[in-house]
């Protein structure tokens, strides 16, 4: 079955930058458009950034500017480049896989914490 995991995460003070991963097997990773998303307690789960299978790329206005989306199809992960940390980016952050073409091939990953506090 589709796996995606992530790694990464972690206390970080503000200002700081980490950088998550997200493994995926058992997908043709150069079809699926990539993404992170994010959901901190009592809050709906929001987008972060994307990637789609050709390369472009889009950002929620909260983080543009500070965080950066990549992906790698040789080694079939997506990541993300967070710098300039705030308090308010807590949250678990998820990784998304949905196909190209057949949209509802959409898979997600357990997610990794980010809690940014001093």
């Amino acid at each position: 079955q589709v796996q995606l995991v992530e790694s990464g995460g972690g206390l970080v003070q503000p200002g700081g930058s980490l950088r998550l991963s997200c493994a995926a097997s058992r997908i043709t990773f150069s079809r699926y458009d990539m993404g992170w998303y994010r959901q901190a307690p009592g809050n709906q789960r929001e987008l972060v950034a994307t990637i789609s299978s050709g390369g472009a790329t889009n950002y929620a206005d909260y983080v543009k500017g500070r965080f950066a989306i990549s992906r790698d199809n040789v080694k079939n992960t997506v990541y993300l480049q967070m710098n300039n940390l705030r308090p308010e980016d807590t949250a678990v952050y998820h990784c998304n896989a949905r196909n190209e073409l057949i949209t509802r091939w959409d898979y997600w990953g357990q997610g990794t914490q980010v809690t940014v506090s001093s």
